[in-house]
């Protein structure tokens, strides 16, 4: 798995390497680094797109025939000419200028797209040929080939953060981390028609709405329009860049005429099918009269004071998302917290807003989700077709307390951590087979693990090597952990499996640790008996590195244990029910116009009570580690013992 954290760092390393050694500014030397990025992103989609070319290959002659420009179009990926890929630019011969050879492959490049012409960065001649060659050195990451993200915009967003942090937070602007894009992608579950964001950024929503309809087997370019408008000319380029290297079609707008407070660009409105946007929080000085002219307001204005400016345009934004929206229309977005509750006129497009029975699902999220921002905020959903029984409802969710830290600064969900949101979502919606769908996810992984627990024990049944008498106890408690758990797979129907599984992992838990012994044991005896190291020395340094990597595979799949008990303990075989603390159904009528027209979850959904089972996750897992870390130190000293045994045998 790519560490993005230390992909960054290197490439923050790159950017030092430009300011150090040349005299290039920050908005200079920034458009190259990226360029250089793109054209490494661009090769490694290009080979895996060109392999998956050459399998059904025709064959003339005895040879397989050339891949075309046209086989690429096909597969949303752009064809790379020779003098345009990474390799060929990586290896210059010594006596050629490096930077002519960069600005002629960028001329390729946009060749080959008409939307990229005249966006890629070709003034790379300024640029000294060492440095340019250390730059190609250090973005020969093979972690490249391993993106399937948004990229471009999250390095984009690291360069903001270190080089331009007033940029970065001007208006508010800032990158949305791909667990809020993925969340508003999911539920907004985007598969047809024109596809709109009106604060686009480097265009992460597209991306993302592309991989959700491609995941269905479906073309992105062929079911969907993409549209978009960015103010930032800077930011549109790097959507541009974004949108071509993953062979994606798009529309966008940017300068003064993408200003969405003053234009709708592209005359949509009425006309979409999705909306989706992480627009600028709280933006003041709006030109009031100029707002007003240029329409999309079926709420009218929100406050305006003496100097006839708009004091917070949150409001405008949110009318401009529903307005866009066609009859069957729907739309997600990110917007301040604040936004849920906020008084005077807001409170009247607000009320007006909730009262069309459009607003479908509002969801809280907590602190340090955004990239270089602590501040809270709120998914909004518009869904202009909901089903008859939710039309007087809304769906609220707290997650602010539902969430995976990635460092002490950043935190996003997991995974499954989205999937079990989302699952709260379809039961919402009466889609009880998506549910379903998701508990045999968790069925099938959970299974696929007892098997490999079943592998390991099965690899060291009947060996009667010396060797191995001394990892036999350690067997024989991960053959109790094997069979207790596996025999619950037999006789359980797959939703029943999951709570009686959880059921039984507790009661194993401290069986599961030895089993961690065992593991250590058992690759002690491989090592020794299949691979042949010479040394104890030798081996302890690769299987205490090992040892590492395993001890963070237990704790993945403890953590998605976890995620299908927290799921099926709440909703069990597929029926929608409020939870204390986490989601509420709420009636318009009732309850929403009891609390005054809020739309803020945590007023709906309580507080839930303080369990305490007599175990606590995060304080187990802590137990854990400190009980595998034991578990090492009583390997060292085995380590030890080992190593001597095996010099006096002469091994």
């Amino acid at each position: 798995m790519v560490n993005i954290r230390t992909l960054e760092k290197e490439l923050w390393e790159a950017a030092d390497l430009l300011r150090a050694d040349s005299k290039v500014t920050s908005q200079e030397y920034c458009m190259p680094v990226l360029g250089l990025i793109f054209l490494r992103y661009a090769y490694s989609r290009f080979k895996f797109v060109e392999a998956d070319i050459l399998k059904d290959r025709p064959v003339r002659n005895g040879r397989v025939l050339p891949v075309e420009p046209d086989d690429f179009k096909t597969k949303s990926a752009i064809f790379l000419p020779e003098e345009a890929r990474y390799d060929y630019l990586f290896n210059l011969p010594d006596n050629v200028d490096v930077g002519q050879a960069i600005n002629r492959a960028m001329e390729l490049v946009e060749g080959q797209s008409a939307q990229l012409k005249g966006i890629l960065p070709k003034n790379y001649t300024i640029l000294q040929n060492d440095l340019l060659r250390e730059l190609l050195r250090i973005f020969n990451n093979s972690a490249f080939n391993e993106m399937k993200d948004d990229i471009i915009g999250r390095i984009y967003e690291y360069f903001l953060n270190k080089f331009a942090p007033a940029v970065a937070s001007d208006d508010g602007v800032f990158f949305t981390p791909k667990s809020l894009v993925r969340m508003i992608v999911n539920i907004i579950e985007p598969s047809h028609g024109t596809v709109l964001d009106p604060a686009c950024g480097s265009g992460g929503m597209f991306v993302s709405s592309a991989d959700f309809i491609e995941g269905y087997g479906a073309n992105a370019n062929t079911a969907m329009t993409f549209y978009g408008q960015e103010k930032v000319e800077y930011n549109a380029k790097l959507c541009i860049m974004n949108m071509a290297v993953h062979g994606l079609n798009a529309k966008i707008v940017s300068g003064d005429e993408a200003n969405s407070f003053y234009h709708d660009a592209h005359n949509l409105e009425g006309m979409c099918d999705y909306v989706m946007a992480n627009p600028p929080f709280n933006v003041d000085k709006v030109k009031s009269e100029t707002a007003q002219n240029a329409g999309r307001l079926p709420f009218g204005l929100p406050g305006v004071n003496k100097n006839k400016e708009i004091g917070n345009a949150n409001y405008l934004w949110i009318s401009y998302f529903h307005a866009y929206l066609k009859e069957t229309g729907r739309a997600g977005f990110v917007m301040a917290s604040s936004a849920t509750d906020s008084q005077g006129k807001d409170k009247n497009i607000r009320e007006e807003l909730i009262r069309t029975g459009d607003v479908d699902v509002m969801l809280s999220v907590g602190n340090n989700f955004f990239y270089t921002k602590s501040l809270p905020c709120t998914l909004w959903f518009f869904d202009k077709a909901k089903r008859e029984e939710n039309k007087d409802k809304i769906l609220f969710i707290d997650a602010r307390n539902y969430y995976t830290q990635v460092d002490r600064t950043l935190n996003e969900w997991s995974e499954w951590q989205m999937k079990n949101l989302n699952a709260i979502v379809w039961l919402y919606r009466g889609e009880i087979e998506k549910y379903s769908g998701l508990i045999q996810q968790y069925y099938t992984y959970i299974t696929n693990y007892l098997d490999e627990l079943s592998n390991l024990y099965l690899d060291m049944t009947g060996s009667n090597d010396p060797a191995y008498t001394e990892s036999r106890e350690a067997a024989e408690k991960l053959s109790k952990v094997v069979s207790n758990i596996n025999c619950i797979s037999d006789t359980f129907e797959v939703r029943a499996f999951i709570d009686d599984f959880y059921k039984a992992w507790n009661k194993t838990v401290d069986n599961i640790l030895q089993a961690d012994n065992a593991f250590e044991k058992i690759t002690q005896y491989v090592y020794f008996r299949k691979k042949g190291y010479k040394n104890g020395r030798q081996f302890k340094k690769q299987f205490l590195t090992e040892f590492e990597e395993a001890k963070t595979v237990v704790y993945q799949h403890l953590q998605v244990i976890n995620e299908a008990q927290w799921l099926y303990e709440k909703f069990g075989d597929g029926e929608y029910k409020d939870i204390l603390g986490l989601c509420k159904c709420a009636d318009i009528n009732e309850e929403v116009k009891g609390k005054g027209y809020s739309l803020t979850p945590g007023a709906y959904v309580g507080v839930a009570p303080v369990e305490d089972d007599g175990v606590d996750f995060a304080e187990r897992m802590a137990e854990i580690h400190s009980e595998l870390l034991a578990l090492q130190a009583e390997s060292n000293d085995l380590m030890a013992t080992i190593s001597r045994n095996m010099e006096e045998m002469g091994l």
